[in-house]
Order: structure tokens, then sequence, then C-alpha cells
């Protein structure tokens, strides 16, 4: 089972687990990500294109699924305007034993931060904005 989501809505990780966690699986790993306030930043807004963004996700959850012995792999990624301390991200991934759910999770975030094609807005408390 692959879920993807691209939103603007805010989500609940606990929710996105239950459904996980559902397939009589014998482990859950999960990676639940805010945006940070680092430097000042008041605001970050994402953009994307979405069919781009859907095959990039959905590819990379493939991967996952090929790679390791998992019953399932929930995307869930936030996009529109953000503040520090929302919820921008829930990687989640199930499988039969801990090592394969944990290792799919570690790389299913490793790999958003570098291949999700998502544009970022960011702008700062002293007036500074920049892509």
């Amino acid at each position: 089972m692959i879920r993807v989501t691209v939103t603007t809505e805010a989500f609940d990780a606990g929710d996105q687990l239950v459904a996980l966690s559902t397939n009589g699986v014998g482990a859950v790993a999960s990676f639940f990500g805010f945006v940070r306030g680092d430097g000042g930043l008041a605001a970050l807004t994402l953009e994307h294109y979405p069919a781009m963004t859907n095959a990039v996700l959905h590819g990379l959850a493939e991967e996952a699924m090929q790679r390791w012995a998992l019953a399932g792999v929930t995307l869930h990624h936030r996009i529109g305007r953000l503040v520090p301390g929302d919820a921008i991200v829930f990687v989640g991934t199930a499988a039969p034993h801990r090592a394969a759910a944990l290792a799919a999770c570690a790389f299913l975030i490793d790999r958003l931060k570098i291949d999700a094609p998502f544009w970022k807005h960011e702008s700062y408390r002293d007036g500074r904005n920049h892509w």
C-alpha cells in the first residue's frame, strides 16, 4: 500500500500512523517534520507542479517498497504558506520487522529532501525574502 498526499491542509500524525498499522505489521517507523524558525524565518511558502511532484513521490515510495520488505508507505507533504512550528512532512513505513521499517523511513526522508520538486519562498522577520 502506497499513500501519497500533497495538500495545504494540516494533518494528524496519529491518523497517519493508525492507517499504516492496520496492516497487521510488526513495525511502523515514522518521521514527522516541522517548519523551523532558524535565522528569523517568519514564513515558508512551498509551491509545486502537481504532476511532477506526484510522479517523484510515488517513484520514491515504489523504490522503497522494492528495496525493503514493506507492507506500506505513506508520504504526506504540505504546500502553501507555513510558519515555524507548522507540521510540514510525514513519512511512515510499515513492515514485518523494525529494521526494514526504520531503514526505509530514513531513506525516504533523506531522498525527499533532495529529490522532491518543491519551490521554497522564505520570508524573514527583518523583511528579507528569497526563493
